[in-house]
């Protein structure tokens, strides 16, 4: 089923037009990805979708009653206030202790409840953040570069619980990151962005296109292996067929 769609959707800001002619579907269940050299217009795009921005053409098509869950690409938090992670959680929801357990637990931390914000490292940070943005049963999370700032296993865990997430919940994830290499294993779709939709598709296939590569460059090699790798891994068990692959 079909969530929300943009329609043509044009984004400017004083003159500058950052975005043109944006049109895309986000299904049920679906777990699409943006990606984007800095600046083509990524963010403006997630912030449209979420009503934060005003676009001058185009239309946004929702369907009824859509329930976001949404994770900012920042969040600062004043550390010499204390907050434990339970207080944090009901900021914008009056939830039972139970309730936050549980968010908690589908975020894959489900012992932090009584942890300071202060004292939480950047990868449990994320992971409430999360167990923020589940509150009220979403039915689409939306993540501006939810992973910034994490090193590439912190990156890849954190990605590997949002996809734990949709098949445990359902719901379907729209997220913008610049990890290739964690995008080619973790989306159904690619979206690459300049400024426009440059193209789009199953993460191979887009992997193979020639405007990914003009997007990305050099990168694009290995991202392409990586996939490739981390797709058999996870679909064909066959160990002599890895020990080729590393060799």
């Amino acid at each position: 089923m079909k969530l929300l769609s943009t329609n043509n959707i044009s984004v400017k800001y004083g003159s500058n037009v950052v975005l043109r002619d944006v049109s895309l579907d986000i299904n049920e269940g679906e777990i699409t990805t943006i990606v984007g050299p800095n600046g083509s217009g990524k963010t403006t795009l997630v912030k449209t979708i979420i009503g934060a921005v005003t676009p001058f053409t185009g239309s946004i098509s929702l369907t009824e009653n859509l329930r976001i869950g949404y994770i900012p690409q920042r969040l600062s938090i004043d550390y010499t206030l204390p907050m434990t992670v339970q207080r944090f959680l009901n900021l914008s929801h009056k939830i039972s202790k139970e309730d936050c357990i549980s968010v908690l637990r589908t975020a894959g931390v489900p012992d932090l409840l009584k942890t300071q914000m202060s004292n939480l490292s950047g990868g449990q940070f994320q992971r409430v953040l999360l167990a923020g943005a589940l509150l009220g049963s979403p039915q689409i999370l939306i993540l501006d570069e939810a992973s910034q700032g994490l090193d590439q296993a912190g990156s890849a865990a954190f990605y590997q619980q949002i996809e734990s997430v949709r098949n445990e919940k359902g719901c379907a994830v729209l997220m913008i990151s610049h990890d290739l290499h964690v995008v080619m294993s973790a989306s159904d779709k690619v979206i690459c962005m300049n400024g426009h939709i440059c193209c789009s598709g199953k993460p191979e296939a887009v992997a193979n296109m020639p405007e990914y590569h003009g997007l990305f460059a050099a990168g694009t090699e290995g991202t392409l292996a990586l996939y490739r790798h981390i797709h058999d891994h996870d679909h064909d068990h066959d160990h002599d067929n890895l020990r080729k692959f590393k060799h």
